[in-house]
């Protein structure tokens, strides 16, 4: 089937490209308002796009509305310019999902999650004391497009359980992390636990002695 996306629904759309686009890492963010209430909620349109200055990049797109209403997560950024990633991992999964439920404004999505928060190093911000990893970030910049905005915040400090890092790199065991990524939107996940596979780049001298 071939679907012009200039023809069908911005809905249609969506259903389409989370679908292809997978797995995806899951930001569980944790944001604050001037006031200091905090705000947690999910996004899998996230990704890291460089390292030098380190830099990731999140869609967050409106309410669902005919008006103009961003959600808490791009209102507290763009007014406090902070905000924690926390990593999604098997053992927090049913509660992140609980923090992506619309909640009226007066409900604690980390209370209802059943979420404690933890200091972090360099951000105003708590990160999640449940997460094994956290990236502190500050806003770099959010771009506004049609109903929809891309936050890019700039890392400034990483978080990580000990026993989940290799210092000789320093590398992320991520075999032992067990990290989730988000599939379609019906629901899909997709786990890492046992499904690793370690195929090394082949150096181009390798490959012109014929390794394959």
């Amino acid at each position: 089937m071939i679907f012009d996306v200039e023809k069908i629904k911005a809905r249609e759309t969506y259903n389409l490209l989370i679908g292809l686009v997978a797995p995806r890492p899951i930001a569980l963010v944790t944001s604050m308002n001037e006031e200091g209430r905090m705000n947690a909620a999910p996004f899998s349109s996230y990704n890291y796009l460089c390292t030098d200055p380190p830099i990731i990049g999140m869609g967050v797109m409106n309410r669902p509305s005919e008006h103009f209403v961003p959600k808490d997560t791009a209102r507290n950024i763009r007014r406090t310019g902070e905000f924690v990633v926390n990593v999604v991992t098997e053992d927090i999964a049913q509660q992140m999902n609980i923090c992506a439920t619309d909640f009226p404004a007066e409900f604690d999505e980390l209370e209802m999650a059943g979420f404690t928060t933890a200091p972090s190093q360099v951000v105003k911000v708590p990160r999640i004391a449940q997460a094994h990893a956290a990236l502190e970030c500050k806003e770099f910049t959010t771009m506004e497009i049609g109903r929809s905005r891309i936050v890019l915040g700039r890392v400034v400090s990483v978080y990580i359980e000990d026993k989940f890092v290799d210092p000789a790199g320093p590398y992320v065991l991520s075999e032992e992390l067990h990290a989730i990524g988000r599939m379609n939107g019906l629901g899909a996940y997709v786990k890492t636990r046992d499904s690793f596979l370690n195929i090394p780049r082949i150096p181009y001298e390798e490959w012109k002695k014929g390794k394959r």
